[in-house]
């Protein structure tokens, strides 16, 4: 069942506010507004991209019916204190979890190996946190800087020496103008600004890696933004 299903099905509906992450697609939020609630943005954990339980209980209202707790990047476990917070206050929390078409249990030990490695070399982005039951469906690091600018040179930067790469969230949903709040997310903000996904999956050969991590450590983390 999807998120809307289980929205409905618990009965949410017209008058309820559903806490959602801004840091993501606009999928979720469309979900709380097709089952006619209203979304309430709250900031991520700037670890594990997934909501941050102290964010999310001060947005609770006695109008807050769910919380919609999205599992980012393959952070499995990322959702935990918000499940917990759910349970202590009694309130629904869906688990949202982001489409992974590659969960055969060889490619997720892959891409977990692939992740180890570049963990262990790359020196030039703050690299994910190494947690366990991570999937690492995408590998999404910090390039560390004073704002967008240097994450999206840096990008291309890499690009440019063969290393494929994407900024997983590039515009917060709280951003769009179909969503648009005054809301303070500073770790969402901080993440859509500095993080970059790196390939890790198959079919990267160890030369592959090698340059992934070659391109990185060159270019040492911190490009002025161009004007």
């Amino acid at each position: 069942m999807g998120t809307i299903g289980m929205l409905k099905s618990a009965g949410v509906g017209i008058g309820d506010e559903v806490i959602v992450p801004a840091y993501g697609n606009a999928e979720v939020a469309e979900a709380v507004l097709a089952v006619g609630a209203m979304p309430v943005f709250a900031d991520i954990d700037g670890a594990t991209y997934c909501l941050d339980a102290a964010a999310v209980e001060a947005a609770v209202t006695t109008r807050t019916a769910a919380v919609v707790a999205v599992s980012r990047f393959g952070y499995l476990a990322g959702v935990r204190s918000v499940r917990e917070l759910g349970q202590r206050r009694g309130l629904l929390v869906v688990e949202h979890r982001e489409e992974d078409d590659s969960r055969e249990p060889s490619v997720l030990a892959q891409r977990q190996v692939h992740a180890a490695y570049l963990n262990r070399r790359l020196t030039g982005v703050r690299t994910p946190e190494d947690c366990v039951g991570h999937t690492y469906q995408q590998y999404v690091v910090r390039v560390p800087g004073n704002g967008r600018p240097d994450r999206d040179a840096f990008a291309r930067a890499v690009r440019r020496k063969g290393v494929d790469c994407q900024v997983p969230v590039k515009t917060p949903v709280h951003r769009l103008p179909a969503f648009q709040r005054a809301v303070c997310l500073p770790e969402t903000e901080r993440a859509a600004d500095e993080t970059l996904a790196l390939p890790v999956g198959h079919p990267l050969s160890r030369r592959d890696l090698q340059r992934v991590v070659a391109a990185c450590n060159a270019l040492g983390g911190l490009l002025q933004p161009a004007f």
